[in-house]
């Protein structure tokens, strides 16, 4: 199948690249050319606009935010010069109005929307192991199922209308940077006893707490390890914010979001908006005068 990949970042590069070694032709858009370089010498074909990659099949798109999609998407004319019948799978976590106002303009220029938000970080998307939440077209989704299993390995289903993917993603990365917040400040609390932190991460992953997001935090919180990042602090805030947004116009409270979204906000502005999420955690670790 030949595939248009838009944006190469942390995650697509390495979902860009198990599509090349699944055999499939890829038309590759980046706007760092670094990325791109490094698809071509594996295979891909290099783009040098977004309208390039939309005479695929299918185009995916994995790109930062709501403004960057629609800078490179829209703003651009790739998809308003895309051809009917074109299939586009948008990756990335993007707001609930947003997936709403592309689902609109897809219909427009006769261009099939599927929201296939993922779960996981860079380590799954280069294995291949990502979790999959797809919503949109049924015959669409059915044609590009072949392509979700190379970059996951489950693909879960949510209906028709591509917002359910979106806000299932948002609500999700909530409770998530939610479980690193309370993860710290319950080790900052056992530890200010004497419990050691090894010990504490190791009782909870092995009873009340064993699930990934603990499994993978917690030891980042306990060694204090906030390079090298999967997910930034950065990217936690935007997501935290996508949930208080799509939380207005339902009137759905999200109090703790509120509190989320202040603690990343001060991060973000001390300078470590690019460090990995675990920084949340040791962040309350740290306001507790302890080191």
């Amino acid at each position: 199948m030949r595939i248009g990949f838009i944006g190469l970042g942390s995650m697509g590069k390495g979902m860009a690249t198990n599509l090349l070694k699944a055999g499939h032709q890829l038309l590759v858009w980046n706007r760092s050319q670094e990325a791109v370089e490094s698809l071509v010498k594996q295979g891909a074909i290099a783009t040098r606009h977004p309208t390039e990659a939309f005479v695929a099949d299918v185009v995916i798109s994995m790109l930062a935010d709501d403004t960057v999609t629609r800078t490179v998407l829209i703003e651009s004319g790739a998809l308003a010069s895309s051809k009917p019948g074109l299939i586009h799978l948008s990756m990335a976590t993007l707001s609930v109005a947003f997936v709403r106002e592309m689902a609109e303009l897809h219909a427009s220029a006769g261009v099939e929307l599927i929201a296939a938000p993922v779960f996981g970080r860079n380590d799954l998307a280069e294995s291949g192991m990502l979790n999959i939440v797809v919503a949109g077209p049924q015959g669409a989704i059915a044609k590009v199922q072949p392509l979700l299993d190379v970059l996951g390995q489950k693909t879960w289903p949510m209906g028709e209308d591509p917002v359910s993917a979106s806000v299932l993603k948002i609500a999700t990365n909530m409770m998530l940077i939610s479980a690193i917040e309370a993860t710290g400040e319950a080790m900052a609390l056992s530890q200010s006893y004497g419990v050691a932190n090894n010990d504490f991460v190791d009782f909870i992953t092995g009873t009340l707490f064993s699930a990934p997001a603990y499994k993978v935090y917690g030891p980042k919180i306990a060694r204090r390890e906030t390079e090298g990042a999967g997910f930034t602090l950065r990217l936690g805030l935007k997501d935290v914010g996508l949930a208080l947004k799509a939380g207005e116009p339902n009137h759905v409270p999200l109090p703790f979001a509120s509190v989320l979204r202040d603690n990343l906000l001060d991060a973000v502005a001390l300078g470590q908006g690019e460090n990995d999420l675990a920084a949340l955690g040791v962040r309350a670790i740290k306001r507790s005068g302890q080191e």
